[in-house]
């Protein structure tokens, strides 16, 4: 009898991670027979187990915080868009062992904003808050919708200016302008939160007026960790407030799709998250 594919999320934390339940509502779905589990990873421990993984025979796994951008660099190959976002959240192993890297973050969160959430992000306005992994893995999907403008803040703002630059051609390419900003400021249809300070328990301090009135705030993380953001977007009147459970669902049927070759079904899979089943 042939064994089950097995998968895995890696991360630090990880025991939050809602990734095994997704992928097993889509196995589901679709009659895949798959085993997928959380693992904590020390800080430095990625490669090593990575190497043992590939030994155990897994199949693939997700990455998660704080492991995207390392991750691309253990990969002997990445995809375009993980190549220019510089992060993966996505691997697999080949049949001869070699492992391969994508990014499937900015389709997700794409998928949630303009499916889930049905708000077109053409010719808007969009806040970009952050320039690590989750940042840079959006950047390129926001601005293949073709937006008339993305900001880029991050609190060292070198960081935020090379995210920009490296996509500077994408952006000529869609028509998008696409600037780093020196500090959090304007008026944007949408603000979008990647940064971890509600992980870190660093609450982030954003003025008033960024977002527009009925305008949409999201933030990539969800649960308690996105309160404090969505929170603050209530307080600017938001149209919207979202948490990261529809682009965590949204990416994770990418990946499966990715690893599968077949794309489940979401919003039956968003909806059971939802309601706590």
């Amino acid at each position: 009898m042939k064994s089950s594919q097995r998968y895995a999320v890696l991360g630090h934390p990880i025991a939050h991670s809602r990734s095994p339940a997704i992928h097993s509502a889509f196995a589901a779905q679709t009659g895949i027979d798959l085993q997928y589990e959380a693992l904590l990873v020390p800080p430095d421990g990625l490669a090593a187990t990575l190497h043992r993984l590939r030994d155990e025979g897994f199949s693939g796994c997700n990455i998660t915080l704080p492991f995207k951008t390392e991750a691309l660099t253990l990969a002997d190959s990445g995809s375009q868009r993980a190549l220019l976002a510089g992060a993966a959240n996505t691997l697999g192993w080949t049949t001869d062992g070699r492992l391969w890297a994508d990014n499937t973050d900015g389709l997700g969160l794409r998928r949630d904003i303009e499916t889930n959430a049905a708000w077109p992000l053409l010719d808007r306005r969009l806040l970009l808050l952050g320039a690590g992994g989750a940042a840079a893995g959006a950047l390129g999907p926001l601005l293949e919708a073709r937006p008339a403008c993305v900001a880029v803040w991050n609190r060292s703002p070198a960081r935020a200016a090379e995210l920009v630059a490296r996509h500077a051609e994408l952006a000529l390419r869609c028509g998008v302008r696409l600037l780093a900003l020196e500090r959090p400021e304007g008026r944007f249809d949408a603000v979008i939160n990647a940064t971890s300070a509600a992980l870190q328990a660093g609450a982030l301090d954003l003025p008033a007026g960024l977002l527009a009135p009925g305008g949409l705030a999201l933030d990539m993380v969800y649960g308690a960790a996105a309160e404090p953001f969505l929170a603050w977007a209530a307080g600017q009147q938001a149209g919207q407030r979202r948490d990261g459970l529809g682009m965590l669902v949204e990416q994770a049927a990418e990946a499966f799709q990715r690893w599968h070759g077949l794309r489940p079904d979401t919003a039956a899979v968003l909806t059971q998250l939802r309601s706590g089943a």
